[in-house]
């Protein structure tokens, strides 16, 4: 019943979103995703870990597909996302917790310069953190 309940609001929430809001959806996603494979991969439940990263990389396949390529913005956020799709990739094989640190970090990163992106544009500007 909860988790119906949780659905319906994720369901509202995604199609009432703005492009901006939806890109800081997928962020928190994957920092949601990054936490369950580290907690799994430190219970040594490895085939598991693999299910919440490889929705990490659907993620940023995601991100890559909405970039509009005019901009140089756009070539650098790509080369971001694929040089993090990579290191999943290589955190998959090589089991090395520092690589899924990274790209937990990158994650982390982007959701919170997203959220202050879009908090600046709401109140019709930059503001300095305090």
């Amino acid at each position: 019943m909860q988790n119906a309940k949780q659905q319906q609001y994720l369901k509202v929430r995604v199609e009432t979103a703005s492009p901006g809001e939806l890109t800081l959806l997928l962020y928190q996603e994957m920092v949601k995703l990054l936490l369950q494979a580290k907690q799994l991969y430190s219970q040594n439940q490895y085939e598991e870990m693999n299910q919440p990263l490889y929705k990490v990389k659907s993620i940023l396949s995601e991100l890559i597909v909405t970039l509009d390529m005019k901009y140089d913005i756009s070539r650098d956020l790509q080369n971001l996302y694929l040089f993090y799709d990579q290191h999943i990739a290589n955190f998959i094989i090589k089991k090395d917790e520092s690589i899924l640190n990274d790209v937990l970090d990158f994650a982390r990163g982007m959701a919170e310069t997203w959220k202050q992106a879009l908090a600046s544009l709401k109140t019709g500007g930059y503001q300095e953190n305090a």
